[in-house]
């Protein structure tokens, strides 16, 4: 007896056309005559029709995108962040930096040791300064060169609001 994959294989192959005459001659007349394979082909022919497009698939109307777009414009769309991202936090951070910078500077300028130069200029004479005292770590360096980094950037960014503002007007 045949098993039942081995039926409907037999079947997709003499409804797609691919069985020689005799196979076809042979499961006609098992569809004559076997109730099983009847309705295994009738559910196999079924499907098949389904997949060849015998129902197509409804084309959404003209107006479909424009109805969706309806439909969300109802619900509240998240604000852009500039709406919700307090200005007055930002300057205080780049505050906090800036005064970091400064306060390295200072301390920078405060561990240089110069002598008195034979003039009468009390400015301090940079060719004998002695860096090695005020940069010799490591994590100052990194530190200073990520606090200019950022630095740099919130000029840059208030250099652009600058600009918008002027194109504006």
């Amino acid at each position: 007896m045949n098993t039942h994959s081995n039926i409907e294989e037999r079947l997709w192959d003499f409804i797609d056309g691919l069985s020689s005459p005799q196979e076809k001659s042979a499961i006609e007349q098992l569809i004559e005559n076997n109730i099983e394979w009847r309705s295994k082909y009738k559910e196999l022919l079924e499907v098949h029709q389904v997949m060849n497009g015998a129902t197509e698939l409804d084309a959404p109307s003209l107006r479909f995108t424009q109805n969706v777009m309806e439909q969300i414009a109802q619900f509240q769309i998240a604000p852009a962040t500039k709406s919700y991202i307090n200005n007055k936090i930002i300057y205080g951070i780049g505050g906090f930096f800036l005064t970091l910078i400064i306060g390295f500077v200072i301390y920078a300028i405060s561990q240089l040791k110069s002598a008195p130069a034979s003039g009468s200029s009390p400015l301090i004479d940079m060719s004998n300064i002695d860096y090695s005292k005020v940069f010799n770590n490591n994590f100052v360096n990194a530190f200073m060169m990520l606090n200019v980094v950022l630095g740099l950037a919130l000029f840059d960014m208030y250099l652009n609001n600058k600009k918008k503002q002027v194109q504006k007007q």
